[in-house]
């Protein structure tokens, strides 16, 4: 299993490129970032600081969409990246969530996004692309390399995933909700005609490490609570579009959202939330990897069972380093088989 660092673009950003050397050395092999560009800094300028300073991260947004920018703004935006670093870039991409609410739009269609994704593959790999009815193709790229993971939750989205994407990007660390969303992602690339291999699998979510106790796990889920929160900006979408009880969609995913009343994205991704009081401990204990190390391998290799190939720390909390250090010396080596410093 492979592990990635995410964190918010918050300034100031040499503290996030140093988490990132630091990570890295610790054994982490991709730095993702938030791409939400009123909420936190621009990422793909940090990006390149944090290329600049590591010598084999991957480094991506998680996630970015088709509608801030162009789409070949956004694939001369990777290419650049690659040809000055070499092809350690990679395109997390979904529908739009806190980038387009925040600014009062919404989500592209599943449409659009398949679109984009082609676009920005083609283009920063040096093919002609279609761009809104334009032939397109960036003439300077040579060799270029770049994998696209979507972020999906739904079905239909799944759908797409499977039929499309180099790679699956789950924001949910449940062992059963994982297992049943990656078999329909296979499945569906399968139906497309792909051997399901070709589609890798990142889980994304919360990890804290605590030291067994009753305080140091409750404080651990007040920490991590506001992700319960911003996946259900997804499930309340997945609600409204497949109903409340649908064969569609699990009812482990959807039950928790009822008593959600509503979000405000000002406090998107923050400890300090204030819209997470609908979000129960066992939500929390589920979504989240928490608990003591032997706890987090344990899940972490329940959720390798399941297919996952990659597992990004989401370090919103108040021992960020604390985490990338505890992993680097024990759960790194546990799930990867490789020694770190």
């Amino acid at each position: 299993m492979d592990f990635g660092l995410v964190l918010q673009t918050d300034p100031p950003a040499d503290l996030l490129v140093e988490r990132m050397v630091r990570a890295e050395r610790r054994g982490f092999t991709h730095g993702w970032t938030f791409d939400s560009v009123v909420l936190w800094q621009e990422p793909f300028v940090i990006h390149s600081r944090i290329l600049d300073r590591t010598e084999r991260m991957v480094v991506g947004p998680m996630v970015t969409n088709p509608s801030t920018r162009s789409w070949e703004v956004t694939a001369s935006t990777f290419a650049t990246l690659n040809d000055m670093y070499g092809n350690r870039t990679i395109c997390g991409i979904g529908r739009g969530d806190s980038a387009m609410r925040v600014a009062g739009r919404g989500p592209a269609t599943l449409a659009r996004l398949s679109e984009a994704m082609t676009a920005i593959k083609d283009l920063a790999e040096g093919r002609e692309a279609d761009v809104d009815g334009a032939t397109l193709r960036i003439p300077w790229v040579r060799d270029g390399s770049l994998p696209v993971w979507m972020g999906a939750y739904g079905p239909r989205a799944l759908e797409l995933v499977g039929r499309k994407a180099d790679g699956f990007v789950l924001q949910l660390a449940d062992p059963y909700l994982t297992e049943w969303m990656v078999r329909a992602v296979r499945s569906a690339a399968v139906a497309a005609g792909r051997s399901p291999d070709e589609v890798r699998v990142c889980v994304a979510a919360p990890a804290y490490v605590t030291d067994g106790s009753e305080e140091g796990l409750a404080h651990a889920r007040e920490q991590c609570r506001w992700f319960g929160g911003m996946v259900g900006n997804h499930v309340a979408d997945l609600v409204a579009r497949y109903g409340e009880h649908s064969d569609m969609v699990p009812e482990e995913l959807t039950d928790y959202v009822r008593a959600r009343k509503g979000y405000d994205y000002s406090h998107h991704g923050r400890v300090d939330n204030p819209d997470t009081d609908f979000v129960p401990d066992a939500i929390v204990d589920r979504f989240c990897v928490i608990g003591t190390v032997a706890e987090h391998v344990e899940k972490l290799e329940r959720l390798r069972a399941a297919g996952v190939d990659q597992f990004a720390v989401y370090a919103m909390h108040d021992d960020v380093d604390g985490v990338i250090d505890a992993y680097g010396r024990e759960v790194v080596p546990a799930l990867s088989g490789s020694p770190t410093t």
